[in-house]
């Protein structure tokens, strides 16, 4: 009766045009108040609990030298943390691997507490990597030494050197070629050969296979150089290489990108802080892949994670595009160049082929950049960004999520080598 009481005297008092107005405010406010909390709860899930310490195992590199005497030795650049755990590159981020602490334990572990770890291991070892003659038969294979770097900035993998070596009669027939297997359980790898001929001191390099299959080499000639690849295959593979390291390995280039683009709705302001952004990465790109500048991994990673946090808190207190945040996209870029430069020197460069490897790794890593701005779009600003709550209800939150995973990654980082 009381509820009927107060619906018959809400009815007497209240005209009918403002009784749906205050309907229709209700359901405006219950509606913003949703889309607020999904958007929370969709950034909280996507940054905090799979890529909050992200942290990716990188691709060995392998070096099969054979000299004219038919002396093998093999120099297998690796993360010996991750051969003994298993973790290799089906992990985009190896903390979600079972045995993730014993991974970070062994990272803080000094060369001479590590190597006894791996001896251990060296059997196994053995036992899953192979070289074959032509005919397919096995060669043995010997660990001769490994070279472990001391502990220093952990936040980054540390590559140790694994030499092995054998011999081949290179007057018998099965003697032309080589194939090389290095199993996908021990991680991503590229390997290449060189044909050494100690009379005249001259070499010849082939081309780098990069093998994310688990699947011989092709065969490596001894017989006859190596034929250089097609400019086509250079340009593809390093256009991959650029774009993986965007989408779906760069998680802080992808929140540094997303930063910019959730500064504005509109196309020009973007358009203008990418085109620094880029122009600036292919700057201290180039000048890094010609060893012109270094900045060590523990001074630029922190950094790269600040300018994530920057971008992000900009956008809450700033709504016009200035010089001003121009100049800082411009800065930045300069340091995420030195980023991807370090990705690229680890995979390494076709010989003959410099530039063209570089500006195709550009071109993947800006292909990787406009499928981030074109997937945010179309999840995003398509659908809302001429709502007026947009700012508040979209902008806002998700540019403080940045900024904290920012913030939360340069001090996760900060560390100083031992």
């Amino acid at each position: 009766m009381l509820i009927d009481g107060v619906d018959d005297l809400t009815s007497s008092y209240i005209p009918s045009n403002v009784h749906y107005t205050l309907i229709a405010r209700s359901l405006y406010l219950s509606k913003t108040t949703f889309m607020y909390r999904y958007f929370i709860l969709t950034f909280l899930l996507t940054f905090f609990s799979t890529q909050a310490l992200a942290d990716v195992v990188k691709p060995a590199l392998i070096e099969i030298n054979v000299e004219s005497t038919g002396e093998i030795n093999i120099e297998i650049r690796a993360c010996i943390e991750a051969l003994l755990t298993g973790i290799n590159g089906q992990y985009k981020n190896t903390k979600d691997a079972p045995n993730a602490d014993e991974y970070d334990a062994l990272r803080e572990m000094q060369s001479e507490e590590l190597a006894p770890k791996f001896d251990a291991f060296k059997p196994t070892f053995l036992q899953q990597v192979a070289l074959t003659n032509q005919q397919g038969d096995s060669i043995p294979l010997s660990i001769t030494s490994v070279k472990i770097p001391e502990r220093g900035y952990t936040k980054v993998p540390r590559i140790s050197v694994i030499n092995l070596t054998s011999h081949i009669e290179l007057s018998t027939h099965s003697a032309q070629a080589l194939q090389w297997y290095y199993p996908l359980a021990l991680g991503d790898h590229a390997v290449r050969l060189r044909q050494i001929n100690k009379t005249t001191q001259q070499w010849h390099w082939s081309e780098w296979q990069w093998l994310r299959k688990d699947k011989v080499s092709e065969p490596f000639s001894l017989t006859e150089i190596v034929a250089k690849q097609p400019v086509h295959q250079v340009i593809t593979n390093y256009i991959i290489l650029g774009f993986e390291h965007i989408v779906p390995k760069g998680l802080d280039h992808i929140l540094f990108i997303l930063a910019l683009f959730l500064f504005s709705t509109r196309m020009k302001p973007l358009l203008w802080q990418v085109t620094m952004f880029t122009v600036a990465h292919t700057i201290t790109l180039g000048l890094s892949m010609n060893g012109m500048i270094s900045l060590p991994a523990y001074i630029v990673e922190p950094l790269i994670a600040l300018s994530i946090a920057y971008a992000g808190f900009e956008n809450v207190f700033a709504k016009k595009l200035h010089t001003s945040r121009l100049i800082l996209v411009f800065l930045f870029g300069l340091l995420h160049g030195m980023g991807f430069a370090s990705v690229l020197s680890d995979f390494g460069m076709p010989d003959g082929a410099f530039m063209i490897a570089l500006i195709s790794f550009n071109v993947g890593v800006e292909l990787g950049q406009l499928a981030v701005i074109l997937a945010a779009f179309l999840a995003i600003s398509v659908w809302l960004r001429h709502k007026s709550w947009y700012r508040k209800v979209v902008v806002i939150p998700a540019s403080l999520i940045i900024a904290i995973t920012g913030l939360y990654w340069a001090f996760d980082r900060l560390q100083l080598p031992v």
